[in-house]
């Protein structure tokens, strides 16, 4: 049965960017507008209209070591129905890697039998199989949905700093393109919230791996009063990936929010976990539309 989807509009930079608000009762999601008309639905989740204690009615919809399974599972219903139609939704369980999980069809998309949560360990999800919901989880790293519409392929990514070093972006580029023909010049990406430049400050480690691995890294630090340290822009490092890659600058759609800026939207790590002890998370999906029409 098809679930009415209320479409909240209200932030005219986020419409710039090629973004807008959805929401079902108190489910509030972010999604990307031209994916969506390329044929896949997709979302990123708020922490708004869930039943964690994270502080309170927190949506969050991973991390089982951290929350009780009964409430990510009553969260992950809340967010379904954001979608019409049914979906099988999958993620991996991410290690801060480069490794990309290929999803065949919806058996490959069920979880372990017995075993809550995920088992693949994985930082990067593709399928060109329709029904499936290929999901991420953040809280403060970078998700990175792409579509290519030619193929009917589709993938979700989690970039951390690590992931970013590892250019999982990349990686799973050369997935699509091994897998289902992809060219990097029909892509289609959505850069979502995540800790921005304005927020996120990291040390000397940092700093270097990034100076020794990308040309362009100064142009992503601006150093802080703290010796040795410095703003990092993640999302703009991966977007510089994704043009590096083939994919064309116009057709890169990035939400000009931050997850540590706007902690009453989403969860942040490195705001919340000294704060509250534990972290709720934020999950990113994709997935083809059963009428998507492929060629070309």
């Amino acid at each position: 049965m098809s679930i009415p989807i209320e479409i909240i509009t209200e932030d005219t930079q986020l419409e710039r960017a090629g973004f807008y608000w959805r929401a079902t009762n108190t489910v509030r999601a972010l999604s990307c507008a031209p994916l969506e008309e390329d044929g896949f639905p997709n979302a990123f989740s708020t922490r708004l209209g869930g039943v964690s204690p994270m502080p309170q009615d927190a949506l969050s919809l991973a991390g089982f070591d951290e929350d009780e399974a009964e409430n990510i599972y009553e969260n992950r219903r809340r967010f379904l129905k954001l979608f019409d139609g049914e979906w099988s939704l999958t993620a991996c369980w991410q290690v801060h890697g480069s490794d990309v999980r290929v999803v065949k069809d919806r058996m490959d998309a069920r979880e372990t039998p017995g075993s809550p949560g995920e088992s693949i360990y994985a930082d990067a999800l593709i399928t060109n199989a329709p029904g499936i919901l290929l999901g991420v989880k953040t809280a403060d790293c970078v998700p990175v949905l792409l579509c290519d519409k030619r193929t009917g392929a589709c993938a979700a990514i989690h970039a951390g700093w690590r992931g970013t070093l590892a250019r999982i972006v990349s990686n799973t580029l050369e997935s699509m393109r091994e897998e289902y023909g992809t060219n990097a010049s029909d892509v289609r990406a959505a850069i979502g919230p995540a800790a921005g430049a304005c927020c996120y400050e990291v040390g000397h480690e940092v700093i270097n791996a990034f100076r020794e691995r990308f040309e362009d890294a100064d142009e992503l630090l601006t150093p802080t009063m703290r010796e040795g340290h410095a703003r990092i822009d993640i999302q703009r490092a991966n977007r510089n990936q994704l043009i590096a890659a083939g994919v064309s600058p116009e057709r890169i759609h990035l939400a000009p929010l931050c997850t540590m800026e706007r902690t009453d939207l989403f969860f942040s790590y490195r705001r919340e976990k000294k704060l509250h002890g534990r972290v709720g998370r934020l999950m990113s999906v994709i997935g083809r539309g059963q009428r998507l029409e492929t060629g070309g």
